[in-house]
């Protein structure tokens, strides 16, 4: 039976990390203390210093060698369930996604283990939890945070793949990333090119594009069989990119568009590639749909051109947003220009900084993002609403496994080296398992320059958070039913799962309660970081952050009340 006073050791651990949050609400929401471009610069020192050096100092003081395999077992288990469950799920079922596995894996098994974790089980099961809690943590940092980037990269990857070679990507057998492009996460504007071996398969090269191309530009060759390669541009379902991707006679790249230019007064004239518009007010650079400032649009040459002049091109501005007219590809700033260059609104107080937030989240683009379809034999091209993205589509092929695997690795890759908390994991675990094997001790004056600024780290966090619910225009942004979804999910499924995982691997008594009360925390604010950079329904895990962070209280305390009867 819970006495008092566990009750109380329980609320003196958790109840300050509440106070700093609702300080930090209150500065930016009710006292204006904080502008959102201060709330950015003290979120970027969170995410830059304070919140690693707590990691490595959680790490790096932890014996890895009394580590509770049993423990890490359970917690394993519970993972590869829901991972099991999703992926069988997304194959037998209509409604199943990639995009969807993944917000359903981030919100049943991810909690908030760092911040909420170690302080709220220390409080209900003492210091040895803590160690626990620390254990669960380097799992994440290492193994399920590096999953979840694999999998957004894979659908990021087979976005563009499947634009841009839905019937020959059986064919592409390398693919080559520049060093530049850091992530396939649509926000970056790049492009493709294909050229043809000559054992007749394609030879990718991924690159970051120029910030807007107007012009199709064309490339002869006079090698035999693979002469007339054309470099022509690909709208791309890719959030704010610009693709191009090199044609062949031998039709090595993707299916024209049936896009008719007559529909926008333009012509291209095939001999010079240079557009011409009847527009007497051509659209700003910046204009965010398809206009004639956005790109050229070609026509088809006769029976025996064999090339094809034939696609136009996304702006890849700062803001891909029609203010007065269709919503197309929010990627950039959420205020864009109209057709007629009509300006940018201001930005009130509430509004302004959202975008520059880190941990913000950007009200657009997500489940109901607009996407192209042809309408049947005509020229002309519907934007539609539409659940999900391009993955959703399933294209017929992809490239070989190995190939496709070798492309998301040197991405995932590239984005592991440049996140601190990838360092600050990596090192704490390595100066473990040095310490606690020779029984090495970190020099003072080292060990003091670490704990002053991770000391920081939990106030920090929590204020950080503070700043980001007083920053959005509702708590709940994915309307009630889908919250409600997804707190069943973060709250019930997860725990229910751990439960199951744990009773299988022969957990007990307060080592199975912990487990359960552990899978029971909020919501983990990494992976609604990744969900808004990847754009994949970040209002959803939004929403499990905020709202789950001001329920997780009197649920975790429920569990506890309930595990103790």
């Amino acid at each position: 039976m819970i006495s008092l006073t566990d009750f109380y050791h329980v609320m003196t651990a958790v109840v300050p990390l509440y106070v700093a949050m609702i300080l930090a609400y209150g500065s930016v929401k009710w006292w204006k203390i904080f502008t959102p471009d201060q709330c950015s610069g003290i979120n970027r020192f969170v995410a830059l210093f304070a919140v690693p050096l707590l990691s490595f100092h959680f790490i790096s003081t932890n014996n890895p060698y009394t580590m509770n395999l049993r423990f890490i077992a359970a917690d394993t288990l519970q993972k590869l369930i829901i991972l099991a469950l999703l992926a069988l799920w997304s194959r037998v079922s209509a409604r199943g996604s990639l995009e969807w596995s993944i917000t359903l894996f981030s919100l049943s098994t991810l909690p908030n283990t760092l911040v909420m974790g170690i302080p709220l089980l220390k409080g209900m099961y003492g210091d040895d939890s803590g160690t626990l809690m620390v254990q669960i943590v380097v799992l994440q940092c290492i193994i399920w945070y590096t999953l979840m980037l694999f999998l957004f990269e894979y659908r990021g990857a087979r976005m563009l793949i499947g634009e841009q070679f839905p019937d020959t990507a059986r064919s592409i057998i390398s693919f080559k990333v520049d060093s530049d492009v850091l992530s396939l996460d649509g926000k970056e504007p790049l492009e493709t090119q294909a050229e043809v071996g000559e054992d007749g398969k394609l030879h990718v090269t991924v690159r970051k594009s120029t910030s807007s191309r107007s012009e199709v530009y064309s490339r002869k060759s006079n090698n035999g069989p693979h002469s007339g390669l054309s470099l022509t541009p690909r709208p791309s379902n890719l959030t704010n990119v610009e693709i191009y991707s090199l044609q062949s006679s031998r039709n090595a790249t993707p299916r024209g568009s049936s896009f008719n230019h007559t529909d926008y007064g333009m012509s291209f004239d095939e001999e010079s590639g240079v557009r011409a518009g009847n527009s007497a007010y051509p659209a700003p650079p910046n204009a965010g749909i398809f206009s004639p400032a956005a790109g050229g649009v070609g026509k088809k040459k006769g029976d025996g051109g064999g090339k094809d002049l034939h696609m136009f091109v996304w702006s890849s501005s700062a803001s891909p947003v029609s203010e007065g007219g269709i919503h197309v590809f929010r990627g950039g700033a959420d205020y864009g220009n109209d057709m007629a260059g009509i300006g940018a609104h201001p930005k009130d107080y509430d509004e302004f900084g959202r975008d520059e937030f880190s941990f913000g989240n950007r009200q657009g683009a997500n489940v109901g993002e607009p996407t192209l379809s042809k309408l049947g034999s005509t020229s002309t091209t519907e934007l539609h609403p539409k659940i999900g993205s391009a993955v959703d589509a399933k294209p017929t092929s992809m490239p070989p496994a190995s190939v496709i695997t070798r492309l998301i690795l040197i991405m995932v890759w590239r984005k592991l080296i440049r996140n601190p908390n990838t360092y600050s994991s990596l090192i704490g675990l390595i100066w473990a398992l040095i310490s606690y094997r020779w029984d090495v001790k970190m020099p003072a004056i080292i060990f003091k320059s670490i704990s002053i600024l991770s000391d920081t780290g939990l106030g920090m966090a929590m204020f950080s958070l503070g700043f980001f619910m007083a920053l959005q225009p509702r708590i709940i942004a994915c309307g009630n039913t889908v919250a409600t979804f997804a707190m069943a999910v973060r709250f019930i499924t997860g725990p229910a799962v751990m439960a199951v995982a744990s009773i299988l691997v022969g957990l007990r008594g307060v080592l199975l309660h912990i487990a359960i009360v552990q899978a029971a925390l909020p919501q983990g604010i990494v992976p609604f970081v990744f969900a808004k950079e990847y754009n994949v329904h970040p209002v959803i895990l939004s929403t499990a952050v905020i709202f789950g962070m001001l329920i997780a209280l009197p649920i975790t305390l429920v569990y506890y009340i309930l595990l103790g009867l």
